[in-house]
C-alpha cells in the first residue's frame, strides 16, 4: 500500500527538522544562555543537554554557541535557528492553551479597575449571567495594566484613548466629569454656582498614575482656576475610596458620570454644580486577538455593546 501526498508531506517535513529533543534542549539553552539552567528547566543532566546541541551542531555541519569562559554566546546561525525556534514553540503553546480553553470555554476572565468593576461592572453584571447562566465569570480587578498576552484574562475594560498592543480595543462609551457631594453636604453649604466659588470646598482627591485621568488640577484649570497650594480636601489612594468619603459627607470629589450616575440616581451623590467638562478619553472593551473567537467572550462583548447604547 503506498503512502499518500499528506504522507509524503510529513516525511518529508521529518526529514528537514532535527530532532525534537535536541531542538528543545537548544531553545532552551538559548533562550536561558546556560546549560546548566536549561538542564534545570527541562529536567534532565547538563551533560545531556550538550550531547543533544552537539548533535545538532554535527547535524548542521557547523557550530551554534561559542563555549567561552563560564558562559556561552549564541553563534549567528545559532541567534537565526533561536528566534526560529522560539516563535515556533510560542506559536504552539498559544494552540495549545486555546484549545484548552475551548474545553473551559464557560469561563470567562474579565479585568477592570477596582472603580468600573465596582461601580459600573457588578451593578450591572447580574443582568448578564441571568441572560447566560452557562458562563462561568470571573472578574479580576486592578488599577494596573495587565499584559492579556501574557495571562489567562479573556477581555479587560479599559479607560484611555484605544491604542493598546495586546488586544483589539472597541469604544463603549465616553464621559463627562462634574463636582459631587453627598445631599447632606449639598444642602449644609448651599449653591455653589461658578467653580471657582469650589476651591472654598475641601477638594477630595485620588491617586491616579493613568494620564488620561483627570484630577483637580486639570478640572479646575479648564475653568481658568488654580487649585490652592494648600488644599484641606481628603487625598486616597483609590478613586472608589474618594467616592466614598464624598458620600459620607468629607467634601467634593470628581464624578465621572458613568461611574456614578446609579449613585446619583439612589440619592447618595448629588451633583453640586452644573458645570462639567467631557473627557478626552473613553472607556474601551479590549480583546486579545487568540481570545476573538472564543464565544462567551463574544457573547459578553455583544452585551457591553447594549447595556453601553
Amino acid at each position: 500500500m503506498g503512502l499518500s501526498i499528506g504522507d509524503n508531506r510529513v516525511v518529508n517535513l521529518r526529514k528537514k527538522l532535527p530532532p525534537l529533543t535536541a531542538l528543545t534542549a537548544f531553545e532552551a539553552a538559548a533562550r536561558l544562555s546556560s546549560f546548566t539552567r536549561a538542564a534545570a528547566e527541562l529536567g534532565v543532566t547538563q551533560a545531556a543537554i550538550s550531547r543533544q546541541i552537539h548533535l545538532l551542531e554535527e547535524d548542521f555541519g557547523f557550530p551554534l554557541f561559542r563555549r567561552l569562559h563560564r558562559k556561552i554566546e549564541l553563534t549567528a546561525q545559532g541567534k537565526l535557528l533561536s528566534v526560529a525556534a522560539g516563535d515556533a514553540f510560542n506559536l504552539i503553546a498559544d494552540v495549545v492553551t486555546d484549545l484548552k480553553a475551548e474545553r473551559s470555554d464557560d469561563e470567562l476572565t474579565i479585568s477592570a479597575t477596582i472603580a468600573f468593576s465596582h461601580f459600573w461592572l457588578l451593578p450591572r453584571i447580574a443582568a448578564f449571567s441571568g441572560a447566560h447562566p452557562e458562563v462561568k465569570l470571573r472578574i479580576i480587578t486592578q488599577d494596573a495594566m495587565t499584559n492579556m498576552q501574557a495571562g489567562d484574562i479573556d477581555l479587560a475594560i479599559r479607560y484611555g484613548t484605544g491604542v493598546w498592543l495586546d488586544g483589539q480595543a472597541e469604544m463603549l462609551f465616553e464621559d463627562e466629569v462634574f463636582p459631587i457631594c453627598s445631599a447632606g453636604y449639598a444642602e449644609a453649604v448651599g449653591p455653589v454656582l461658578a467653580p471657582e466659588e469650589l476651591v472654598d470646598h475641601p477638594l477630595i482627591s485620588s491617586d491616579v498614575d493613568d494620564p488620561t485621568w483627570m484630577g483637580w488640577e486639570e478640572w479646575l484649570a479648564a475653568f481658568s482656576v488654580s487649585v490652592p497650594r494648600k488644599g484641606r480636601g481628603l487625598r486616597c489612594s483609590f478613586y472608589t475610596e474618594a467616592i466614598y468619603a464624598a458620600m459620607n459627607g468629607q467634601g467634593v470629589a470628581l464624578g465621572w458620570s458613568r461611574l456614578v450616575d446609579d449613585l446619583i440616581r439612589q440619592d447618595r451623590l448629588v451633583r453640586l454644580t452644573e458645570a462639567s467638562i467631557r473627557t478626552r478619553a473613553a472607556y474601551f472593551v479590549v480583546v486579545p486577538a487568540r481570545k476573538m473567537k472564543k464565544a462567551s467572550v463574544r457573547l459578553f462583548v455583544e452585551w457591553l455593546r447594549e447595556v453601553s447604547a
